[in-house]
């Protein structure tokens, strides 16, 4: 079979038999299913929910000869395809997957296709609101720029609008990344790897496993290119092993003989480099969290090494007002502040939420496991006015060590509007209350969007 750039250049793509495994309700299967579609190709869509839940994305599709195979997969349509495109989450060991001849995502097709000058940004946590950042500035200098990849957006479905040169900012997972077949033709101009936790041990069988799909981000970089890396033990490692220009970011100011990117005790960022020190990050930004200044801080300096001036960066991060579903303000009601942080998905990311504050903090938390460790809840301590659990496998795992470390909580509840009001009830003027789970969201919700917006729904509908 030729290469998919050669068939896309040949006109040949339209006698390919592909299989999408995994509509979903956004990003890559609804964004190849169209592609492919809309290149002349025979599309066969598979996926194990039903047509009523998949009802809006089939929708957006009625125009086009697909054919559907809905709540099963049948093994024939993936020994008979050309080409199945595979959502990040299926794991390898598919006995389906494993009946395919060629296996791709919409990421890789994607890189096979495209020659734009790319800035990728993988991690544990902030990607989202690293690569938004990143857009949110690279925009104002480059409009036909563009943003995709894990953040929801398939970068498929931007591919036929490129034109020469336009930047393309990639959010990308560690599945993602271990899913690009031909490592090769990945070769980002400025990579981001944000702050390294423990996530998705229930995929991976050790923190190496884990981070070793990271690693790819900067794999065939080269000299020409930055590397960009928090300032700890990982970081450390991975601009050890980069061919790129490594360069840090950190939360404490480096030694005065060493270029990188800081922030002040003030929330000010800097950055050095060949002895120059300018301003990136002011002292006042829209963004809330220091653990966002950090976020920020991040964007910026990837933004410094596409070629960005420093005070175009600093201008327009100020103003940069977050991304939904990531400490996202909701409303105020009675003098309550409602967010909604429905990505936070491990328990750092709660300690974070509940950092950000000075105000009292009502956490509502809990759901389901993925094999992480809650014995970091010890820096929740003091920080907490009370948890508002809602039930799941992970809020078993939680609740030894809130009683461990006197930590005040409530429930398990069954749904999240019960979690909700309960925290409204105990509240006074002056708190705030996050949701802000700390694990996935599978067995209540469909994903961690659908809790989001059902909470946004729930905040919006009190009196």
């Amino acid at each position: 079979m030729e290469s998919l750039s050669d068939l896309l250049k040949n006109g040949e793509i339209k006698n390919l038999k592909v299989t999408i495994m995994g509509l979903g309700l956004n990003g890559g299967g609804f964004a190849s299913a169209l592609f492919f579609a809309k290149h002349g190709a025979n599309v066969t869509v598979t996926d194990l929910r039903s047509r009523e839940i998949l009802a809006p994305t089939i929708e957006k599709l009625s125009g086009y000869d697909i054919r559907y195979v809905l709540g099963e997969h049948k093994i024939e349509d993936f020994e008979n395809a050309d080409l199945v495109i595979k959502n990040p989450a299926v794991k390898p060991t598919s006995p389906f997957l494993k009946a395919a001849k060629k296996i791709e995502t919409d990421i890789s097709i994607f890189l096979t296709l495209c020659r734009n000058p790319l800035i990728a940004v993988t991690g544990s946590k902030g990607k989202s609101t690293t690569v938004s950042a990143i857009y949110h500035v690279i925009k104002e200098v480059y409009p036909r720029a563009k943003l995709g990849g894990n953040i929801t957006t398939s970068p498929l479905s931007f591919i036929d609008e490129l034109e020469e040169n336009d930047p393309v900012v990639l959010e990308i997972s560690s599945w993602q990344l271990a899913d690009i077949k031909d490592k090769k033709m990945f070769k980002p101009k400025v990579s981001v790897i944000t702050i390294i936790i423990p996530d998705h041990l229930d995929r991976y069988s050790s923190m190496e496993e884990y981070v070793a799909d990271k690693k790819i981000i900067y794999k065939y970089q080269d000299k020409n290119d930055f590397t960009v890396c928090f300032y700890d033990d990982w970081g450390r490692i991975f601009a050890s092993e980069t061919n790129g220009r490594a360069f840090f970011f950190s939360d404490n100011k480096f030694s005065i003989d060493m270029d990188g990117a800081w922030l002040e005790e003030n929330g000010c960022g800097f950055i050095k480099f060949n002895g120059n020190k300018e301003a990136l990050l002011p002292e006042k930004v829209t963004l809330s969290g220091w653990h966002n200044r950090k976020n920020l801080l991040a964007a910026g300096t990837a933004l410094y090494f596409f070629g960005i001036k420093s005070e175009v960066i600093s201008k327009y991060l100020s103003d940069f007002g977050g991304i939904a579903h990531r400490m996202e303000f909701l409303r105020k009601v009675n003098g309550v502040d409602f967010y909604n942080d429905t990505t936070a998905t491990v328990p750092q990311a709660v300690i974070a939420a509940a950092e950000s504050f000075s105000s009292p903090v009502r956490l509502i938390s809990g759901g389901t496991d993925k094999n992480l460790d809650f014995e970091v809840f010890d820096k929740l301590a003091g920080k907490t006015e009370k948890m508002y659990l809602l039930s799941g496998t992970a809020t078993d795992k939680m609740i030894p060590f809130l009683n461990k470390y006197n930590i005040l909580w409530t429930g398990p509840f069954n749904s999240l509007e019960e979690a909700t009001g309960a925290a409204l009830k105990e509240s006074k003027s002056g708190d705030v209350i996050i949701m802000s789970p700390g694990c996935t969201s599978f067995g209540m919700f469909k994903n961690e969007f659908d809790r989001g917006n059902s909470f946004k729904e729930i905040v919006a509908a009190i009196d």
